[in-house]
């Protein structure tokens, strides 16, 4: 027995010291280059977090310019300005939207999250430098001016241009590059609202989409410095000042459950709105020949006018909010807000001049809960606690529906209020929202956005994959050993099957479908009189290989 003991103590030994000098010479190895990527992201979540705290100073300090107050208190404000200050300052700075798109973009249209996603998948973890800082400006002058957007979506852009500048200089790969990605948004989410948690969340389960435990770290760091940067000048505190919950709402669950669907529709009805919107625009303008530029002046028009009537539409809408979740709005004017919120936020992404859809969804789904609350307490009062507990889950609910972001919304809804006892009914309104409306849409805003442009990212990496990948790379050149023949390759395009070298995968696979051939012939034509020369050929084989690594790749990254 005594024999035994000293041998499994010898052995417990020998193992411990092998894998504690594996531990050092990892360390060795591979240590400074990690501890070199956490210095990165440490870096990014700074920047990022300035550049989300220079745009909320930014948004206050215009107001105060225009309106002679900030958000805070805008709303009272505009109540008390003349109808003309009202009408033209939407204007004024549409018209400063249209002349900076028509300056310097080439799409002629803000970048939004949207964006920031798709370069997660598709890009290497890379956007568009130029287009995400005239997209920032332009957000910022919308929302100073009387546009009816959130701050959230371009603090996330800008943070991605500081991310791709530095990608660029350090020369990372697409998974490096996607990490520091979701480094900044992190930052500028937790920057932007004072919630380093759901910073975090947000950057895995938003704009990366998938909880990597390689990236986990580098995102918190970016996340908390985010977060010490808006504290350094904001301090520690939550965006809404909320009276205590009753917390003894559990009888009440299947009223929550019920909140959840009729908040799943309510977003669904602000997804639609914002394309039929912008639908009806590219229908009057093209009707009007109007000009690209005039396009976000005549919207910042029509929500000039509207704000004569209803100050609440304009700007990110915290004080309207914080009046909702407080319960100082009666029953048939907040369902009256929720219509005419819905209204201006479409109205303005119709006219392409810019800002996030987090922050309006926030507010619709505070009204909606507020109005909620009031049926459902003044049906059964006896079992009923706080209006306001509804208003807070209806916030979160629509918000994760909107987002297709349920962990990260409802933690940035505990974040903003501090109130922590209302767990359960967020997080069930929330659930059964964000299932409804995932059914309604594809998953969330910024993917049905994105279907839209014919990027389809919420059918998940076996279809999209194949858009990153060009047939040009994968060919066999023409006369090669392995390459196909001449005669076939000429049969072939006489039935019309060819593809130019800039093709993807997306198209060679429909093309192998339909037709049932091993290979495409890889064509270039130098003018449109030319005969088409062959550069080699697509074989079905060579293009699943490709797919299964570009899906094995994936795999290792989004489980490493």
């Amino acid at each position: 027995m005594l024999a035994d003991l000293q041998h499994f103590l010898a052995k417990l030994w020998r193992n411990g010291r092998a894998e504690l000098g594996h531990g050092f010479k990892t360390m060795r190895q591979q240590g400074p280059s990690q501890l070199q990527f956490w210095l990165i992201a440490l870096v990014i979540g700074v920047l990022a977090g300035m550049g989300a705290l220079g745009f909320r100073v930014g948004i206050s300090a215009l107001q105060e310019f225009f309106y002679g107050a900030s958000d805070k208190d805008l709303h009272s404000r505009l109540a008390t300005l003349h109808w003309a200050w009202v009408l033209g300052i939407p204007i004024v700075g549409g018209l400063a939207v249209g002349l900076l798109m028509q300056a310097f973009s080439k799409t002629r249209r803000p970048q939004s999250l949207a964006d920031v996603i798709e370069g997660a998948a598709l890009r290497e973890g890379r956007v568009d430098k130029r287009e995400g800082i005239v997209s920032t400006f332009v957000s910022l002058i919308t929302l100073s001016t009387g546009g009816s957007t959130g701050r959230e979506g371009p603090v996330v852009h800008f943070g991605a241009v500081i991310s791709t500048y530095i990608s660029g200089w350090i020369k990372a790969d697409g998974i490096t590059a996607r990490d520091l990605m979701g480094c900044a948004a992190a930052a500028a989410v937790s920057a932007s609202f004072n919630a380093p948690i759901a910073g975090t969340l947000f950057a895995l389960e938003v704009v990366l989409r998938h909880f990597a435990v390689r990236a986990f770290a580098p995102i918190v760091i970016a996340s908390v410095a985010g977060t010490l940067v808006s504290r350094w000048q904001i301090g520690n505190v939550t965006e809404f000042a909320l009276p205590v919950s009753d917390i003894g709402f559990y009888v009440e669950l299947p009223a929550f459950l019920l909140l959840g669907l009729v908040c799943g529709l309510v977003a669904f009805v602000l997804i639609r709105s914002i394309f039929i919107a912008e639908e009806f625009g590219d229908l009057v303008q093209k009707a009007t020949h109007m000009p690209d530029w005039l396009r976000p002046a005549a919207t910042g028009a029509v929500l000039g006018a509207i704000a004569i009537w209803f100050p609440h539409i304009i700007g990110v809408g915290y004080e309207t909010t914080s009046r909702v979740l407080t319960g100082q709005i009666g029953l048939w004017l907040v369902i009256l807000f929720v219509i005419v919120k819905i209204a201006a936020v479409a109205i303005t992404f119709s006219g392409r001049m810019g800002g996030g859809i987090f922050s309006p969804s926030l507010m619709v789904g505070a009204m909606t809960g507020l109005a909620f609350g009031y049926i459902a307490t003044a049906i059964a009062p006896e079992l009923s606690g706080a209006e306001t507990l509804y208003a807070l889950a209806g916030m979160g609910a629509v918000a994760a529906a909107v987002l297709g972001a349920p962990i990260s919304t409802t933690l940035i809804v505990f974040e903003l209020t501090g109130d922590w006892q209302a767990g359960v009914a967020v997080m069930v309104s929330v659930s059964l929202a964000s299932a409804l409306n995932a059914r309604l849409v594809d998953r969330s805003y910024f993917l049905t956005l994105l279907k839209r442009r014919g990027v389809r990212l919420a059918e998940g990496p076996q279809s999209y994959i194949l858009a990153t990948i060009s047939t040009g790379r994968l060919m066999r050149a023409h006369g090669a050993e392995d390459g196909a023949s001449e005669t076939r390759c000429f049969e072939l395009m006489e039935q019309g099957v060819s593809l130019p070298t800039d093709a993807t995968l997306e198209r060679a696979f429909a093309l192998f479908d339909n037709g049932k051939i091993e290979l495409i012939p890889i064509t270039a034509q130098s003018d449109e009189t030319a005969e088409p020369e062959i550069l080699g050929a697509l074989f079905y084989i060579d293009a699943l290989r490709a797919y299964n690594r570009a899906l094995a790749a994936i795999a290792r990254e989004e489980h490493s």
